[in-house]
């Protein structure tokens, strides 16, 4: 980190996102001490552009971020702090900062999402949910993620790409109810992949 570029003010850039779903949760400043600090500390630190101040995250509202990575850029004047989030990332309790503008659904949000559907689901257990019904039942759960996999190897087989595209969306969600009644995520299954990749 000793290569970091500091702008002219002694601040540094550094976007947040959460380790384990990939969604960016806000971008916010460093400077040299509260980078050293994030560092030592192990949860986020940053400079406060309008207080004149650094200031940790979570401090008072208890929604700290344990740092898994920091990254930096090609030019090496801009941070990457990849993240577990205890809570929001923003002030307003939003899990983003980035909650306003065009809210059109990006693919790589669509697990995230769908986890956090299942684990309400799970909760609250609302009146003819059928994610609700798998949770309840597990064997279902195996089966209807068997039957899954067989519809998308059929459609692969004969079909269009569109029907591919609907059957492994299906498998996607049954698998996700499946990690869920065992209390995984998908991010447990990539810590796997990656583990492979060694």
């Amino acid at each position: 980190m000793d290569e970091i570029a500091f702008d002219d003010r002694g601040l540094v850039p550094c976007i947040v996102q959460d380790w384990r779903t990939g969604e960016v949760l806000t971008l916010a400043y460093m400077n040299d001490e509260a980078l050293e600090r994030t560092r030592a500390s192990g949860e986020t630190w940053f400079y406060s552009r309008s207080r004149q101040a650094l200031w940790h995250k979570g401090e008072t509202s208890g929604n700290v971020q344990h740092v898994r990575s920091l990254r930096y850029d090609c030019d090496s004047d801009s941070l990457l702090a990849l993240v577990e989030p205890a809570g929001p990332a923003c002030h307003t309790g939003e899990r983003t900062c980035f909650h306003r503008g065009d809210l059109a659904p990006a693919p790589h949000e669509a697990l995230p999402a769908l986890e956090r559907t299942i684990a309400e689901r799970r909760v609250a257990v609302p009146a003819g949910s059928y994610t609700a019904e798998l949770l309840a039942d597990s064997p279902r759960i195996a089966d209807k993620l068997r039957e899954e996999a067989e519809e998308v190897t059929r459609a692969a087989a004969s079909e269009s790409d569109a029907r591919v595209g609907e059957e492994a969306a299906d498998v996607l969600y049954h698998l996700a109810v499946l990690l869920a009644s065992r209390g995984l995520t998908y991010p447990d299954a990539f810590e796997e992949l990656n583990g492979r990749r060694r």
